[in-house]
């Protein structure tokens, strides 16, 4: 894919992946548009959402458009590590009584893994999954065995209850490109959900696009140009978010206790192409670093005692950093 005609060839696969996925999820249009930008820049994502958002639905659906493998996995407080990657089984050749050890995959080795409730199970657990997320890669037994290209987790985790559940550390929850925020539906949104769910079946969703199509996008992204502009609006923004740095400002200086480090001004620029491309664009400007901002930073700003006291949440500490240093 190259300049205008890859771009026209993108387009029509978004419009494909958009169009399938809008007969099976009703409304959440900014959501599939993040996660499509949060896949296609390379990066997992964490899907934060009460119960009953079709969250599930939503990622299965992705995974029939994109013609890649699906694994879900309910973490809970008993899951070992090795029910996630697997391990290692006694084989006995029935025919001549040899025996041997064989490495049975897990539910890991798969193209989208979908992390249900994330922080149910022990940092043990959790520290295996995002271990497999930065190397690509799982080893037991000395051996090392590859995971499948492409490779992408989605971790879900219930903003409800708290009881019971294994926070990710600040340093793990960095590992995620994106934390995207799941709302519910409005009323006419809710109205067709009810409308289509409780009369005919849902039919399945065909495949849209190929691997070597998906390759070919991903590719894509790292590829697009950007501005210097524009990187150094993103490397602006995420500086302000250090409050022992200068340019933080004051009014954000109280709210934050530990800010974001180089790996958002990396996944900024990255997320800004993959939302140019989703338009059309062949370029992205400081509009796409507002855009990705907020999906960026939310799970990277450890917010203060005087913003918790003043109930004064991440989305609205990005507002004001947007406000400060891209006005």
């Amino acid at each position: 894919m190259k300049s205008e005609a890859g771009l026209e060839q993108v387009v029509t696969i978004v419009e494909k992946i958009r169009g399938a996925l809008a007969r099976r999820i009703v409304g959440q249009v900014q959501v599939v548009d993040d996660l499509l930008s949060c896949f296609f820049s390379g990066g997992h994502c964490l899907l934060i959402g009460v119960p009953g958002l079709a969250k599930t639905t939503l990622i299965q659906s992705l995974a029939g458009c994109l013609h890649l493998q699906f694994n879900r996995i309910q973490f809970t407080p008993d899951l070992m590590p090795s029910d996630i990657t697997g391990s290692e089984i006694l084989f006995e050749e029935r025919t001549t009584g040899m025996r041997e050890f064989r490495f049975i995959k897990g539910p890991v080795f798969s193209n989208i893994v979908l992390a249900d409730e994330i922080n149910r199970t022990p940092p043990k657990t959790q520290s295996a999954l995002l271990q497999a997320m930065q190397e690509g890669q799982v080893t037991s037994s000395g051996q090392t065995h590859p995971l499948p290209k492409p490779f992408w987790v989605l971790a879900t985790q219930n903003p409800i209850e708290q009881e019971g559940t294994y926070p990710l550390p600040e340093a793990q929850l960095d590992r995620f490109m994106f934390s995207i925020e799941m709302d519910y539906p409005d009323y006419e949104a809710e109205l067709e959900i009810v409308r289509s769910t409780t009369s005919a079946p849902l039919q399945p969703i065909e495949p849209v696009c190929t691997l070597e199509e998906m390759e070919q996008l991903r590719l894509l992204v790292t590829r697009i140009p950007v501005a210097d502009s524009v990187i150094a609006s993103a490397v602006q923004l995420v500086r302000a978010t250090r409050p022992a740095n200068a340019s933080c400002p004051e009014k954000i200086k109280n709210l934050i206790t530990w800010g974001a480090g180089p790996r958002a001004s990396q996944n900024l620029i990255l997320a800004s192409k993959a939302y140019a491309i989703l338009d059309g664009r062949p370029t992205p400007d400081v509009s796409d670093i507002r855009r990705a901002a907020y999906p960026v930073l939310r799970h990277r700003l450890v917010r203060s005692f005087h913003a918790e006291v003043d109930n004064i949440n991440q989305n609205r500490i990005i507002d004001l950093l947007i406000e400060a240093v891209l006005p």
